[in-house]
């Protein structure tokens, strides 16, 4: 592959990345900001003890879909690492979004509904950027190149045998009663 064939799908990949990572973050957008003013007009917390809730909701969510949409073919070996960090940069990410949020409510004293929620939106943006970086850079890690070709995806069980391996059964052979044949790959 050319050099410019290689960066173009380097930015192909990065782009479906994105996508997924967005597609992802994006529900779970809207699954904080519900949460958030959920508990805001249910009960009498305050503002940022409420978007803390909602936060907190939205990571479980987000976590679910970014291990098994965004980076499902990413490394799977070590889930308690991998959960471990994941919390890790969520709980900054917490802190930026709602850090924030509790600047605009207690310095500034914007403490309105369509106040809140803009800046709870401000602050998630910002720690979008970082839990982005975080996460494709130190939790949901690339296997290196080559090592992830030989695992069989989970559904293979699925395909449709070769026709080779249907005429064997079909005839009660064996591997070991069979004359070895090199395959071409």
């Amino acid at each position: 592959m050319t050099e410019r064939g290689a960066l173009r799908a380097r930015l192909d990949r990065l782009a479906r990345e994105v996508a997924k990572f967005g597609a992802v973050g994006a529900v779970g957008t809207l699954v904080n900001f519900g949460v958030f003013n959920l508990v805001r007009h249910f009960t009498d917390l305050h503002v940022v003890r409420a978007s803390v809730i909602a936060t907190l909701v939205a990571i479980v969510f987000n976590y679910v879909g970014f291990r098994y949409f965004t980076y499902k073919d990413r490394d799977k070996t070590r889930r308690t690492r991998e959960l471990t960090l994941f919390l890790l940069f969520s709980a900054v990410g917490l802190v930026i979004e709602n850090g924030v949020l509790y600047a605009a409510t207690y310095w500034f004293g914007w403490d309105g509904r369509l106040q809140a929620n803009f800046f709870k939106f401000l602050g998630m943006g910002i720690a979008t950027l970082f839990r982005f970086w975080s996460y494709r850079t130190w939790v949901f890690k690339a296997l290196p190149a080559g090592e992830g070709a030989g695992v069989a995806p989970a559904e293979s069980f699925l395909a449709k045998p070769s026709l080779d391996e249907s005429l064997d059964e079909s005839l009660g052979e064996s591997d070991e009663r069979r004359p070895a044949v090199r395959r071409a790959s």
